[in-house]
């Protein structure tokens, strides 16, 4: 189990994704100023967005952004004030993310999962580990 997971409950992590995990060419969703939105009667039932935005909610997550970039999800995770953030993106968003929010007053621990496939468009993530690691260190629910 990764150490920054123990003991933190489901209420105080937040689930960071990217916008370019959605299926580019069939995503009913739309850009806002909080994240991007998933419309909640969303065809695309194999999304991986939509796939870990519901897992997050049924483990009781405080929240999940689906963000473009860096900015927006940094001031989600200043807004939320989570103690742990689970993120998933780019080995480059992610070293920056990790070094931004390692520097706000009362940092969260930060458990990421790279991408598999990046390119800011149609990127893959390696699903099973996603969830996996949404999951770790909360009991079975």
């Amino acid at each position: 189990m990764r150490e920054e997971l123990l003991g933190i409950p489901p209420s105080e992590r937040v689930l960071l994704l990217p916008h370019c995990l959605r299926p580019s060419a069939l995503c009913p969703g739309r850009p806002t100023k909080d994240g991007f939105q998933c419309p909640p009667d969303c065809p695309i039932t194999d999304c991986p967005i939509g796939i870990l935005r519901k897992e997050a909610e049924r483990l009781g997550y405080k929240g999940v952004c689906v963000a473009p970039g860096g900015a927006l999800a940094l001031r989600f995770v200043q807004e939320k004030k989570p103690k742990l953030v689970v993120a998933v993106a780019c080995q480059k968003e992610l070293l920056e993310g990790t070094e931004a929010v390692t520097k706000m007053e009362s940092p969260p621990q930060v458990a990421t999962l790279p991408l598999l496939r990046d390119g800011c468009v149609d990127t893959e993530v390696d699903l099973s580990a996603a969830l996996e690691l949404l999951r770790e260190g909360i009991s079975a629910g």
